[in-house]
């Protein structure tokens, strides 16, 4: 793990201005550390998450089963052909760095009279190690974070990071009750505003995500329900109505406009990225989308064949209807141009539109959590609630975040369409798995590969540019920055390969 240091750089403002562009104006002294305030801190720390989740999110898109590529691009070995080395997907240092952010504003928080953001604080720790978890395995976590009183910290058990992370947020929901936003600096809040319940969903959302990607490990239900149960005693509920979103006050500036809008739409001017050519929908989805007939979320998902219309941003070039939807097959190297196939949708990109919220974690995904605990725990579940109820909950979420209406999802849930109506549905855990899937499309890429492998559905195709043998990609491996500067705990991990060495809840 590299050093403890205080990434504050570029973002300093003076809190409680409601300037919220602000955030994104201010330089500083790359040679010199600034002394800054925790709230100062904490809104940098949570910009730079959004950031940070970028390219993980775009890997997990593609290996996920969702984003393939056009041949406007040459074949991404990388990806397609899982030809990968430590020097790739280096998600670790900048994580590392932007929990430390964090432990500087929990450590540091109650002294400034800012005791309000330690909470917030804890609960974005524990989303950056759940994520380091999920792409690595065992990690540094009790030694972690301590800077020069630290300098090798040893990697804790995977299982026991994720307990752990339990723990912080039971910590982080403990600290937002005590401690209530002071109103001078709720805009140092870029994603709640200083809305301390709706921190408080977002916890107990991640909770319940975390528990439920246990559920195939081998004696784990009787713990998982036992915590579940603690989520509904508490009383505040989980994510319904809104999403969690980061928004720093993004403006038309180089820099400044939100991050994926930057990489694969438009510029500050409205010229077209390179990148807006790179991602494809895969054949996959966009003909599942079709044969379930659910078209209003697949062309907003995906723009029709042809792209945005330039002259009429968030609508396409062809009529929307299904004929004009056109997936790539994964991995496929030559043959499909980017004209006569389907670009990530007006859910996320449209031109003009520099200024939505980066989305961290949806409702959507949340109500499907507790659909799939309802379904699988059933009445040892103490949430009031049935496992369809939630079900058709989350698929409405989904719907609200793409832009469609509820009257749209009710229509769709009583189609008697295997995987989208739960009554009609022969196996409810897969209906569930594959609305949770299908949620995850261009907002959270990394849990949608979470889900597949953790799940092993939907049975996405092999890719194209990979035929030695069936295998897939389960894992990264501990990148070099960190086998250089801590190589003798690295080494104590064992042999990595990416192929065959398993997350431990990815079970068969």
């Amino acid at each position: 793990m590299k050093l403890n240091k205080l990434y504050i750089a570029a973002f300093l403002v003076l809190v409680g201005t409601g300037c919220k562009k602000d955030y994104l104006n201010v330089n500083t002294n790359p040679n010199s550390l600034p002394t800054a305030t925790p709230a100062f801190v904490f809104a940098n720390a949570l910009n730079t998450s959004a950031t940070n989740m970028l390219s993980p999110n775009e890997v997990g898109m593609f290996w996920g089963g969702q984003w393939t590529q056009s041949n406007g691009y040459i074949i991404s070995t990388t990806l397609f052909s899982y030809s990968f080395t430590n020097g790739d997907f280096n998600y670790w240092d900048n994580t590392y760095d932007n929990l430390n952010d964090y432990q500087y504003v929990i450590n540091n928080a109650t002294a400034a009279g800012q005791p309000y953001l330690k909470g917030p604080a804890k609960v974005m720790q524990a989303l950056g190690y759940q994520k380091l978890v999920d792409l690595y395995g065992n990690i540094p976590f009790s030694e972690a974070l301590k800077g020069v009183d630290k300098l090798a910290p040893k990697f804790d058990d995977q299982k026991t990071v994720y307990e752990g992370l339990i723990t912080l947020l039971d910590g982080a929901i403990a600290d937002l009750k005590a401690n209530t936003f002071a109103s001078a600096y709720t805009s140092s809040d870029i994603i709640f505003k200083g809305n301390t319940t709706s921190w408080i969903k977002f916890a107990n959302s991640l909770k319940l995500r975390i528990l439920m990607r246990q559920t195939k490990v081998s004696g784990r239900g009787a713990y998982i329900t036992a915590e579940v149960n603690k989520i509904a005693a508490e009383g505040s509920g989980i994510l319904s109505g809104a999403d969690v979103g980061v928004n720093p006050g993004y403006v038309a500036s180089a820099g400044q406009i939100n991050p994926f809008y930057d990489s694969y739409g438009y510029s500050e001017t409205n010229a077209r990225r390179a990148n807006n050519n790179w991602p494809r929908g895969t054949e996959f989805l966009i003909n599942t989308l079709k044969s379930t007939g659910d078209t209003v979320r697949l062309k907003r998902i995906f723009y029709a064949a042809g792209n945005e219309n330039s002259a009429n941003p968030g609508v396409s070039t062809k009529e929307e209807v299904a004929a004009n939807y056109a997936g790539v097959p994964f991995g496929a190297s030559a043959g499909y141009l980017p004209a006569a196939t389907c670009a990530p949708g007006p859910s996320v990109l449209v031109r003009g539109t520099f200024n939505k919220p980066y989305i961290l974690m949806t409702a959507a995904e949340a109500q499907l959590n507790l659909a799939e605990a309802k379904q699988l725990y059933g009445s040892a579940i103490n949430f009031t609630g049935t496992a369809q109820s939630y079900f058709e909950e989350g698929v409405k979420e989904s719907y609200r975040i793409l832009g469609a209406s509820a009257s749209d999802a009710t229509r769709l849930l009583a189609s008697g369409v295997e995987n989208v109506d739960f009554a009609a549905s022969t196996n409810k855990v897969q209906a569930i798995g594959y609305q949770k899937w299908l949620s995850f499309a261009n907002f959270t890429g990394l849990e949608a590969w979470s889900e597949y492998r953790k799940s092993n559905y939907p049975a996405t195709p092999q890719s194209r540019n990979y035929v030695t043998d069936a295998r897939r990609p389960l894992r990264l491996y501990y990148p070099g920055t960190e086998d250089g500067s801590n190589g003798a705990n690295v080494k104590a991990q064992g042999t990595i390969d990416p192929l065959s060495t398993k997350i431990f809840w990815d079970v068969d």
